[in-house]
């Protein structure tokens, strides 16, 4: 593809919503990356979808990257807001934080319906994992133009890897991401309570949105069992990264995952981090082999890889050499073969 064709077939790449929220800052990544490939800024930062702008002509090309909680106050607003900007636009999206039965009896179906809509409203889509074509089947329904683009992993886990490996751990259990119910720190906080030794949890995030008393729960009950659990906050990328390479075990414990920007936090700060067996993470696995540890996704299975990460903390890093899997450039040229193969 030469640079003058891929600048013609980029669409406009919205950046919408708060702008730490995950979906978000991986959008404005992966749009500073194709503008690097293309040679031109396709980026179109906007406080909400329905800010478009009024000049934008009728029918141009736009990506949106997609989930229900970031584009609105319900899946039902989301729907209106999304079918609004495709009546005017050419849309593509991708699709982030599919349905699943962890959303519960009363969001389940409000959620499976907001994406149904998406994807008839798109005329591409994309998912992040294999796992996630399979919910999309399971849930919503089949998608045209459908391509499945894995989450990158930026390679400066290289250099990370080896900061790691000359580090000195420090003693806490360590959750990357936002803090909320089903995430999994409850579930690491009842884990390390139940373990001789170090009795400190750390949450390398802020709490989300609306769930400031969940977090706030959470600490409570790790206070009466006595284990410290810390919430950090929102940590810039680099860090971020800091904070990864030096977290005493890493844990990604969401059983409901299903692309997980946490996981290729942790890789690409040279960690291998503990994440419970299921479709999901077994992808992950094969993808990019030696890159996390899977452990039954039980209590028991959970404290126990803990236990085992903290005697054997080599088993916590990421052997030199090892294959990561895609890198942010990679990723940014799969999405523009995909866009040039969009149909008008």
């Amino acid at each position: 593809m030469t640079e003058v064709r891929a600048s013609a077939q980029v669409p406009r790449l919205m950046v919408v919503g708060d702008p730490e929220h995950g979906v978000a800052r991986y959008a404005r990544h992966l749009a500073d990356a194709i503008r690097g490939q293309a040679g031109i800024d396709r980026a179109l930062a906007l406080p909400s979808i329905a800010d478009l702008p009024a000049d934008l002509p009728p029918g141009t090309p736009v990506h949106l990257h997609v989930t229900d909680r970031l584009l609105a106050a319900s899946p039902e607003e989301a729907s209106l807001r999304v079918e609004r900007l495709a009546a005017s636009t050419r849309l593509t999206v991708t699709l982030h934080d599919l349905p699943q039965h962890s959303d519960g009896e009363r969001n389940l179906p409000r959620r499976v319906e907001f994406y149904r809509r998406t994807i008839a409203a798109a005329r591409g889509v994309v998912v992040n994992s294999n796992h996630e074509a399979a919910l999309l089947r399971e849930f919503v329904g089949e998608a045209h133009e459908l391509a499945v683009i894995p989450l990158p992993v930026d390679t400066a886990g290289a250099g990370a890897t080896a900061s790691a490996a000359a580090a000195i751990l420090d003693d806490t259990v360590a959750i990357v991401g936002f803090v909320y119910p089903g995430k999994g720190h409850a579930e690491v906080v009842d884990a390390v309570a139940s373990l001789s030794g170090p009795r400190r949890v750390v949450a390398l995030g802020a709490p989300s949105p609306g769930h400031t008393e969940d977090v706030e729960a959470i600490a409570a009950a790790a206070r009466a069992r006595g284990v410290t659990f810390e919430v950090t906050g929102f940590l810039p990328d680099d860090t971020m990264l800091e904070r990864c390479a030096t977290a005493g075990v890493p844990v990604a414990a969401h059983r409901h995952v299903s692309a997980s920007g946490s996981i290729a936090t942790w890789i690409a700060a040279g960690r291998r981090p503990l994440i419970p067996d299921s479709r999901y993470s077994r992808e992950v696995s094969e993808r990019a082999p030696g890159t996390v540890t899977l452990y039954p996704p039980d209590a028991a299975g959970l404290a126990s890889a803990i236990d085992r990460a903290r005697r054997e903390p080599a088993t916590t890093l990421i052997a030199p050499g090892t294959a990561t899997g895609p890198d942010l450039a990679q990723t940014a040229a799969r999405y523009l073969d995909w866009f040039a193969g969009v149909p008008e």
